[in-house]
């Protein structure tokens, strides 16, 4: 079933002719039922290899697809976690494995046939939950008081429970004698699971090399399986669950793993560490995690794109127009050219590099899974299955180019442009010098310097609140503010000073205003007058007239005064630079 499945735009947003595209639409297929993420796909043979989840209640189960069919199908016990393609011998023919990671268990196929099944060792039990079905298996039951019964809260235990005290807890306390004395002579067994898998090379680093399986696990550690007798080779702790795997290198010689875990954080590990050397803490959960050439790609529920050094230094970021989905690599061997594809909540896969925006695909459904590589006679196909279980199937013109078009996100290309610095002159490399030497004199000067200002500042504050020299009232008893505007040309000049009481609720009343100036320069028919009441949050105007008596534009400043009756000290006070009489000059 072809169909024009989805358009394909370029980075200026318009959108493309099939003649333009990038991308040949192969197959789309909305009914194909298959529900699965990007962990569990994987090219094996030609052939495409599906873990399906199976939704709705059905049993998962292993599909293989030749082209948009459906093969073969097997059942699985367990949800699959992740799948993985590695060579496992160096004999001939050398024909890559599939490892399929369900459950506590790793199932390797051979030719597509089952070959090997690996488990997880178990973990030691809770030691109180082993001594109670020590006594349970010898003599009665010990005595269930209450819902949980004898057995250790799951939440505080520093162990957690095996299944077998888990499904006990569930029971009603009618049906728990029943359950006891059916399951009271098994023996007591605690199981982890895988939750991610990857693969790391051995010893070589050439693409049909033997390679390790690296397993990610529930509680908090990662597994490096031997390729041929699938053995633990190396064992590192992490301090919480990994869900992303990222590796580079050799594990005979030096490899780097970097770990996305459940608490929000990355972890880097390197060879012989049983810790992490490094930690990238995140601002929100991780939702992929990519390796492009030496920088780690972060996908988080922020709806952003991260790159990170393997030292955990924050190299560029990209917002995101959706919610991030699912992500995956995409390598052109034939280029060169590597590249991150993130598919979005809006039916959109963007494909960057670095933080250039490459190439827009828009889906008719939100992608959940992704996967480029070699399929079928194509070398660049790229395999996408949607929210809905459709299946869409593309394939990368032969003279396809990416190239990094002018919406790039992020700075502008002159950001990146060296500065044409001056050289050092002499007067500046004897002023380092200088610095340098006398640089904790200069910082104690500077520093006194900085303690005399503050001195300073505060003492005519002081002194201004003491004299009232501010408009604002210092006091709670009386809050005012005062406000002087000066209009006209001249020689006269209208005064007008506005009053307010910034009070809630309490009116203020006998105030006075007084105007103190020079006699010789100006003449005021009104210079002392009573304020009415002041009702609070009302703007009183008081107006007087300014007369200029100098003939040469001399201008001088008129102290405006607010006092109470009765008191000599004034309550606030404002200083008015009047302007030159412009009238006096003119004449």
């Amino acid at each position: 079933m072809a169909a024009a499945s989805s358009s394909d735009y370029d980075v200026c947003g318009a959108e493309s002719s099939e003649a333009n595209s990038k991308w040949l639409d192969a197959h789309y297929d909305p009914m194909a039922n298959i529900h699965t993420f990007s962990a569990c796909l994987a090219i094996l043979s030609l052939q495409l290899v599906v873990g399906d989840l199976g939704p709705g209640g059905q049993q998962p189960r292993l599909k293989v697809l030749k082209g948009p069919l459906v093969m073969t199908e097997s059942p699985l016990p367990a949800l699959p976690a992740a799948a993985a393609t590695f060579l496992m011998e160096q004999h001939e023919p050398r024909t890559p494995a599939l490892a399929l990671a369900s459950g506590p268990c790793v199932y390797v196929y051979k030719n597509l046939r089952p070959y090997f099944k690996f488990s997880l060792p178990q973990l030691p039990p809770n030691p109180l939950e082993q001594d109670l079905w020590n006594q349970a298996k010898e003599g009665p039951i010990p005595p269930l008081g209450c819902h949980a019964g004898p057995f250790p809260c799951r939440e505080t235990a520093e162990e957690p429970l095996s299944v077998q005290s888990l499904r006990f807890l569930q029971l009603e306390l009618s049906e728990m004698e029943a359950f006891v004395n059916q399951h009271k002579s098994n023996s007591i067994k605690r199981q982890t699971v895988i939750t991610t898998m990857t693969t790391l090379k051995k010893n070589l680093a050439d693409e049909d090399a033997v390679s390790c399986l690296v397993l990610g696990t529930e509680n908090k550690e990662l597994l490096v399986l031997d390729p041929e007798a699938f053995t633990i080779l190396a064992k590192m702790s992490l301090p919480s669950v990994p869900v992303f795997l990222e590796v580079s290198g050799q594990f005979d010689v030096e490899f780097r793993l970097a770990a996305a875990c459940r608490n929000g954080n990355i972890y880097i590990l390197r060879r012989d560490s049983k810790h992490p050397k490094y930690c990238i803490e995140l601002s929100a959960q991780p939702v992929g995690l990519i390796r492009v050439h030496k920088v780690l790609v972060v996908g988080s529920t922020q709806d952003s794109l991260h790159g990170f050094t393997h030292k955990g230094k924050k190299l560029w970021t990209v917002q995101m127009p959706a919610a991030i989905l699912t992500m995956n690599l995409l390598e052109q061997h034939s280029r060169g050219l590597q590249a991150v594809m993130a598919g979005l909540a809006n039916g959109e896969v963007r494909i960057y590099r670095d933080k250039a925006l490459l190439n827009v695909i828009h889906t008719p459904d939100a992608v959940t899974s992704l996967c480029f590589g070699r399929y079928g006679r194509e070398d660049n196909t790229l395999i996408m299955t949607t929210r809905g279980g459709g299946l869409i199937i593309k394939i990368l013109k032969r003279t396809a180019v990416f190239v990094e078009g002018g919406s790039e996100v992020g700075p502008p290309p002159a950001q990146a442009m060296k500065l044409n610095v001056p050289r050092k002159t002499r007067l500046y490399v004897d002023q380092t010098l200088r610095e340098r030497e006398a640089g904790t004199a200069m910082h104690r000067a500077f520093q006194t310097d900085l303690y005399l200002l503050r001195l300073r500042a505060a003492r005519a504050y002081l002194q201004a609140l003491e004299s009232s020299l501010s408009p604002v009232s210092a006091t709670a008893r009386e809050p005012l503010k005062l406000h002087a505007v000066v209009q006209g040309l001249g020689p006269t000049f209208k005064l007008t000073l506005h009053l307010q009481n910034t009070s809630t609720a309490r009116p203020v009343l006998g105030l006075l205003v007084c105007c103190l100036y020079n006699e010789a320069l100006y003449s005021l028919p009104r210079a002392f007058f009573k304020v009415p009441l002041l009702v609070p949050g009302l703007n009183y105007p008081l107006e007087t007239f300014v007369e200029s008596l100098s003939n040469k534009g001399i201008s001088d400043i008129i102290k405006v005064l607010v006092l109470r009756e009765g008191q000599s000290a004034p309550l606030l006070s404002a200083h008015v630079n009047m302007p030159g009489s412009e009238g006096l000059a003119a004449a």
